[in-house]
């Protein structure tokens, strides 16, 4: 009993560990995004906030046209920012564990 209690415990710590840095990660994300944000409301023309606020209110998609941008090279995509979100994952360790105790 107390090998499968230690093996568990060891699952769940770096269960923990995995998700510590997880949480860090989309924290740093988050950050990012909310800056990126912040230069984008900065950059968009009344018109754009105004359509924006809108489509917020209303709940609706947003619109296929696009009026012109004050600057569209500050509106690429920063390098740094990675493209997808980080997906929610299981650590193989705790996999592993549930497979021994399951066999």
């Amino acid at each position: 009993m107390d090998l499968v209690k230690s093996h568990l415990m060891y699952a769940v710590r770096e269960e923990v560990e995995v998700l510590k840095e997880q949480i860090k990660e989309l924290i740093e994300r988050n950050s990012q995004l909310e800056q990126e944000n912040t230069l984008l409301k900065t950059l968009a023309s009344p018109e754009q906030m105004a359509q924006f606020q809108a489509q917020v209110q209303t709940g609706s998609p947003p619109a296929l046209r696009q009026l012109p941008h004050r600057d569209p090279q500050a509106l690429q995509p920063s390098p740094s920012l990675p493209r997808t979100a980080l997906a929610p994952q299981r650590s193989l360790v705790c996999a592993r564990q549930t497979d021994r105790l399951t066999d």
